[in-house]
């Protein structure tokens, strides 16, 4: 395990409206508020999306299992967000979607975008020296910690 201590900064309160992109507009969050980390809550609902819903096996690199919707989902999600060595937010996103009785959990990925509005909170993550690097075998910017 590779932890670092770190301290709450500033904590945001952000809305996004219909048709918007979700990853985009926290992109945009984070530069324009300089964000380096933060620990993000989504709730609202998705026209469509596509997520990474597991490995098709237990193996590395993993292969991932895709699902994309289209038919306006509800969304409930947690995720974070690291900088990487070239100063670039990176997205890690898990969230439940839902409509009726079907439910789909996964990580949101690529194409997305808000139905109706989503509320996002935001808490910054301050000195923790996180960044997230190119793992060889997993093929993933996966997090670590500058010395």
């Amino acid at each position: 395990m590779k932890y670092r201590q770190g301290k709450i900064g500033r904590i945001f309160m952000a809305r996004m409206d219909h048709g918007d992109d979700l990853l985009e507009e926290l992109k945009q969050l984070a530069e324009k508020e300089k964000i380096e980390a933060g620990v993000f809550y989504v709730i609202g609902a998705l026209k469509n999306a596509s997520l990474v819903v597991g490995p098709e096996e237990c193996a590395l690199p993993p292969v991932p299992v895709w699902r994309r919707f289209g038919d306006c989902r509800e969304i409930i999600g947690l995720g974070t967000m690291v900088r990487d060595s070239q100063g670039d937010p990176v997205f890690h996103l898990h969230g439940a979607t839902g409509r009726g009785d079907i439910t789909l959990t996964g990580c949101v990925r690529g194409e997305n975008e808000i139905y109706l509005v989503a509320e996002v909170v935001l808490l910054e993550l301050l000195e923790t020296g996180a960044v997230k690097e190119l793992e060889e075998s997993s093929g993933l910017k996966m997090l670590n910690f500058l010395s």
